[in-house]
């Protein structure tokens, strides 16, 4: 059986870009995160030590962006996602989204997007 634990439009003020005022002043960060996971068992049981605790993904999502820094928003999704596999042995694949708004180029636009996956198996 599978199931789908899903954080979404999680907001965090990071130091994360390719040029030097993007990593001095900072800026908002979204996020969501889908982890599937088979919680059959948490479902029986009702027990949060057999699902995927979400409040633990969040603080961890939030110590990396707030107190990590990358160039490149690949490489920041690609590190929260590794971490949640890392730290969350029921999570079988994680996708994690991170979208930045503020993106320094002159062009009318929501936000920028990247969309890391990743499982087990890789």
């Amino acid at each position: 059986m599978s199931h789908r634990v899903s954080i979404k439009n999680m907001v965090f003020y990071g130091f994360h870009g390719v040029y030097e005022f993007e990593r001095e002043l900072g800026q908002r960060f979204y996020v969501d995160i889908d982890m599937k996971a088979n919680l059959e068992q948490a479902g029986k049981s009702d027990r949060l030590e057999e699902t995927v605790d979400y409040v633990a993904v969040y603080n961890q999502t939030k110590d990396i962006i707030e107190h990590q820094r990358f160039q490149l928003l690949e490489a920041l999704s690609y590190h929260i996602a590794g971490e949640v596999l890392r730290l969350h042995p029921l999570v079988q694949e994680v996708v994690v989204r991170v979208r930045k708004p503020s993106v320094p180029i002159a062009a009318a636009l929501d936000y920028v997007e990247v969309e890391a996956v990743r499982s087990r198996e890789q």
